[in-house]
């Protein structure tokens, strides 16, 4: 099968979206002819990463095919509605004439594959689907515009409708549509698109790599961190979205803090304002490092006794934090912000995986952070649920191996109906 992959960046030492891409990637291009068209990667410190250019670039990799093209990068500190357009709308503009050259080349996909969030990068795909008639995936990650206007990163007015009609127009004119909670599946029928062209392609992680391990470790040591110490770790993104004031906020509530050590790992647009409110509090129980390199994530998951999984409210079923996988993986304990019946809380209270509090709550995050920091056999069977789980449900091969088959199952019963639809079109 030959497979075209869509998405702004694929970056297999970065976190999220990025990763996941990179990882169907090479999962695909096992036993596919993959080509993939992309940004440079810059995610999260929203510049190049180290060994890239913000400029065009060809990689070529087994039977991995990548087109990099480069992108307007504002910077965290620069980042609002305007210039995530702008840089939304520089990977359109620069990857458009891949897709309006390719078009007219007789060899072609045999599916396409965009990955969104970005939602305007599905210009190409689609236009390139209209003229060839390839069959096409739209691969949701994050539900972009609830969450932007939910969050009010975006006011609801002529610009948020606009982006919501763009958005549902995508979704309908898609072959099939992916996304990876059963719950965002119920949110994206809700926007007109049949159930019968919903495939739900869960979020993985490589479970023989990420594994529990002894938390004092070598990320500790180069750290600082004694054996007495309980590590409270985040781990992610520190964007809007994840409303990570929350921590702080918390952590002086914290009856006996003693022993408690807050590290706060990643990059982002609230990274800056995070450590002011920690300085300006004269919290010293706070470590903030940056994004660690691919190879220390597994020691990084087990120097933590009790891992965050932080979100707002308005975020709930419409994005789905990628680092929940991980974390299940490294069989640890864990915290999240997350309404009962959302797809976060039913997985960590229904497999016993860690403790569900009210978003936005801070008495009510600190309360479980004491109840786990104090309760080591807790977090120990906690642990071995949480491993159990991901072993059984987020294996990577198993997930992406799945996927592959579901799609190509799709296309195989699609083959006959665009068969016949051509023939009924030449008699016509």
């Amino acid at each position: 099968m030959k497979i075209w992959i869509n998405s702004i960046t694929t970056d297999r030492t970065s976190t999220g979206v990025p990763k996941y891409s990179a990882e169907m990637a090479d999962h695909f291009a096992r036993t596919c002819e993959v080509t993939v068209v992309a940004g440079v990667p810059h995610y999260p410190e929203w510049k190049p990463r180290a060994g890239h250019t913000n400029r065009r670039g060809v990689l070529q990799q087994g039977n991995s095919t990548t087109h990099q093209f480069p992108l307007y990068l504002p910077g965290p500190e620069r980042m609002s509605s305007r210039t995530r357009l702008m840089y939304e709308a520089s990977f359109v503009l620069n990857s458009l004439p891949f897709w309006l050259m390719r078009a007219f080349s007789s060899s072609r996909p045999d599916v396409l594959i965009t990955v969104c969030p970005s939602l305007l990068s599905s210009l190409g795909p689609l236009l390139y689907s209209v003229f060839t008639r390839t069959p096409w995936v739209l691969h949701v990650q994050d539900l972009q515009v609830d969450a932007a206007v939910r969050l009010g990163i975006i006011r609801q007015g002529l610009f948020s409708r606009l982006l919501f009609r763009l958005e549902e127009f995508f979704l309908k004119q898609a072959s099939f549509v992916s996304t990876i909670t059963p719950a965002m599946k119920d949110r994206i029928i809700s926007k007109g698109v049949p159930e019968d062209r919903l495939m739900v392609f869960p979020n993985w992680s490589d479970v023989s790599f990420v594994k529990p391990m002894p938390r004092m470790n070598a990320f500790r040591q180069r750290h600082g961190i004694a054996e007495d110490e309980t590590v409270v770790l985040y781990a992610g993104n520190m964007g809007d979205k994840q409303g990570l004031d929350l921590i702080v906020e918390a952590a002086l509530q914290l009856e006996n803090p003693a022993g408690l050590r807050f590290v706060m790992v990643g990059e982002g647009v609230s990274k800056r304002r995070l450590m002011s409110a920690v300085e300006a509090h004269g919290l010293q129980n706070f470590l903030f490092l940056p994004v660690q390199p691919l190879e220390v994530l597994p020691e990084m998951l087990a120097a933590g006794d009790i891992h965050l999984v932080v979100q707002k409210r308005e975020a709930a079923d419409i994005v789905m934090p990628s680092k929940l996988t991980n974390i299940l993986a490294a069989g640890r304990s864990s915290i999240a912000t997350a309404d009962p019946g959302t797809t976060l809380a039913q997985v960590l209270l229904d497999h016993q995986c860690g403790l569900v509090t009210e978003p936005e709550n801070a008495a009510a995050l600190a309360k479980a952070i004491q109840t786990l920091a104090g309760d080591v056999e807790l977090r120990t069977r906690q642990g071995l649920a949480a491993r159990k789980y991901a072993e059984r449900h987020l294996d990577q091969t198993a997930v992406l191996d799945a996927f592959l088959n579901d799609l190509d199952n799709r296309l195989r019963a699609r083959r006959p109906a665009a068969l016949a639809a051509e023939i009924l079109r030449g008699r016509k």
